[in-house]
């Protein structure tokens, strides 16, 4: 006895013995793809056949899958009107007030400023702290004077109201003139984007318009506002975490406790459905405390748990670990003279980075907790030892630092993608870096010579087309010259400074149209204290389609190879074809510089943390081919496979998601800053 699946499959019939089903409300179909109410603007007719069409409870009876989806998009749609209607009226209670601040004037019809009552008073109407009144009337402000266009995505349902705010967050140190610009920027690309993209592009269009602005709010941050905090967890833990710091310095020390976690995860002590986030919990603290890795590995315990022979603290996280098939070496060449099977990235463990769907839920975030079904150890691992709980930890503090007791693992690289111009003085062209967002020019300086002081950093440099898309792409190699000549690390110190190396993987961007005026670039030209480095055209052909061969000269000297061979974006030669399931190296690595991220739209997962996926399966006959290939993260490779998914990739780089409900949602090509 129970609810059903109605005959047809759409919405759910009552079993013997229950009441009927509401009927059918006859305004579901124009739910359904391209349908009357599917396509409409918000309106208040369209929150009465939503109200309708859900019935009572909102259990939307009788509705089919692409019905519900369509109720679905059209309530947020109503949501993100509702929220501009609230902000027109907080801009009435403005004009009303008319009490612009002292020396303010207007912006059109509503005044520079209001008063305090007045933010009280619309404090107390929504319930809201006085601080949150300010920051919501300040945006309704914003949209009207300031950034027209957003507000317009927000009042047809296109935008969300916290996506609205995240860009006028991004834009705020910008003048009006130059957030007209930046909004002009990004206005086409916004829908469709989740919180974390829409940020992404917020964030980059005000470097690129005002990088000064950055690279000043930046600098006085790192002079003036670093510090190390610890607070209270909602869970009751707690946390300690530097913040306003050195960008390269930071990503130095994110590198150092990746690499300890790895050895920590290699050990083989601990359960094997630890995370690897714990791992570099405990990886954080020991590195803190002055703790060996020996220390930890011989106590089998993490920080809040006793000997690995215990039951296990974590859950079954294989989704979020890089899956094997893309453990590999994402470079094909080394340019530092790394040993290919014992260089960074032959030992590199992946890491989870969580979808960023929207804002924190506090002001910290938080993360999520699993539950624990016993334990296991790897087979051979050593068996733990040693007392559980506070003894463990006294363990741990009790044994003596020793900066021999293992050698130095090489490191997790940080991914930055920085403008090749801005590093030949031609232009002041922001860069990105994953997990930290844009990068100002002066900071992509900077991190560049940093990573050109560490030996695990890798090279690349990627051609771009009119819209940014990569469209060729080599790996630097360094050039027999530089193998049989020393570096100068004096000389590299000297650019460092008191900075930290950097290990990093770098992707240097270039337009297809700048290349030409490349050739005899003289770096004295650029502006003062420009950091040395060198693009030329070789004498020698490079590979045929692509665009030559070139040599990078890179801080110390060193002289590298950069072959620059076609990237499979809008056609396909097949040149990299594999005739197996698994790509080559090469393979692997272009569709991963082509697509950037995972292809599923709204997930932002690295595409080097990815699967190389077939649209159409290798098993049907689907080629291990750029032109059938995608980077999908575990959890939506998954989900394409399931039933009712269909991915197909009409061009190579563009890729067509189809769900259950019959809705297409397209993905295409990384945009890359050039």
């Amino acid at each position: 006895m129970g609810w059903e699946r109605g005959q047809n499959g759409a919405g759910w019939e009552p079993g013997p013995g229950l009441p009927a089903a509401p009927a059918r409300d006859p305004r579901l179909a124009g739910f359904a793809k391209d349908g009357e109410w599917d396509t409409c603007p918000p309106s208040a007719a369209l929150a009465l056949a939503l109200e309708g069409a859900s019935g009572p409870g909102w259990g939307c009876a009788g509705a089919s899958r692409d019905e519900l989806v369509g109720l679905l998009r059209r309530w947020a749609a109503l949501e993100a009107w509702a929220a501009a209607g609230r902000l027109g009226v907080l801009r009435a209670l403005i004009r009303d007030d008319d009490q612009p601040l002292p020396g303010g004037s207007r912006h059109g019809d509503l005044p520079d400023g209001w008063s305090k009552s007045l933010t009280h008073e619309v404090a107390a109407a929504l319930a809201v702290s006085v601080p949150t009144a300010e920051n919501m009337m300040w945006l309704a402000w914003d949209l009207r004077v300031r950034l027209p266009g957003i507000a317009g995505l927000l009042a047809d349902g296109t935008l969300a109201c916290a996506k609205a705010r995240a860009v006028d967050d991004a834009f705020q140190l910008l003048s009006d003139e130059d957030a007209a610009r930046a909004e002009a920027m990004i206005l086409a690309e916004l829908p469709g984007k989740n919180y974390g993209q829409v940020k992404r592009l917020a964030e980059q269009a005000a470097v690129t318009v005002d990088p000064g602005a950055a690279a000043r709010r930046r600098e006085d941050a790192e002079r003036n506002k670093a510090r190390v905090t610890m607070f209270r967890e909602d869970s009751g833990a707690l946390a300690l975490a530097g913040r306003d710091l050195p960008a390269d310095e930071t990503l130095a020390a994110h590198a150092r406790v990746g690499a300890r976690a790895q050895e920590y995860q290699e050990s083989g002590v601990f359960p094997k459905d630890t995370r690897i986030d714990q791992l570099r919990a405990a990886a954080y603290v020991d590195l803190l405390n002055g703790t060996p890795a020996a220390a930890r590995i011989a106590s089998g315990a993490l920080p809040g748990t006793g000997p690995a022979d215990d039951a296990g603290t974590g859950r079954d996280h294989e989704a979020d670990a890089v899956p094997e098939q893309s453990q590999h070496r994402s470079c094909p060449d080394d340019w530092d003279g790394d040993d290919p099977e014992t260089g960074p990235d032959a030992d590199e463990s992946g890491g989870s980075r969580p979808d960023d769907g929207g804002p924190p839920s506090g002001p910290h975030g938080s993360g999520g907790t699993g539950g624990s079904k016993g334990s296991s150890r790897r087979p051979g691992a050593p068996a733990a030892s040693g007392p559980a709980g506070n003894d463990v930890r006294a363990q741990l503090s009790a044994a003596s630092p020793s900066p021999a007791s293992s050698p130095e693992r090489p490191p997790k690289l940080a991914d930055l993608v920085i403008p090749l111009v801005t590093l030949l003085g031609l232009a002041e062209r922001p860069g990105e870096g994953h997990g930290l967002g844009p990068i100002d020019p002066e900071l992509c300086r900077a991190l560049a010579v940093s990573a050109a002081a560490s030996p695990f950093s890798r090279l690349c440099v990627t051609v771009t087309g009119p819209s940014g898309i990569a469209i060729g792409h080599g790996c630097a190699k360094l050039t027999r010259k530089s193998r049989k000549s020393p570096t100068d690390r004096t000389l590299v110190a000297a650019l460092v400074g008191t900075r930290a190396a950097l290990p990093a993987r770098v992707n240097l961007t270039i337009p297809a149209s700048r290349l030409a005026e490349l050739t005899g670039h003289d770096p004295a030209t650029g502006p003062p204290g420009q950091v040395p480095w060198t693009f030329t055209l070789d004498q020698d052909v490079g590979p045929p389609g692509g665009f030559g061969a070139w040599t990078l000269t890179v801080p110390g000297g060193r002289q590298l190879t950069v072959p620059l061979e076609p990237v499979p974006a809008f056609t396909c030669d097949h040149r990299h074809e594999s005739h197996a399931y698994q790509p080559n190296d090469t393979l692997r690595h272009l569709v991963q510089v082509r697509d950037g991220e995972c292809t599923f739209p709204p997930c932002s997962r690295h595409a080097r943390e990815t699967d190389f996926e077939h649209a159409v399966p290798y098993d049907q006959g689907g080629r291990t081919c750029a032109c059938n290939a995608g980077a999908r993260s575990r959890q939506c490779h998954r989900v394409k496979q399931s039933k009712g998914w269909l991915v197909t990739q009409p061009k190579p780089g563009w890729h067509q998601w189809e769900t259950p409900a019959g809705r297409v949602y397209t993905q295409g090509p990384k945009r890359y800053p050039d």
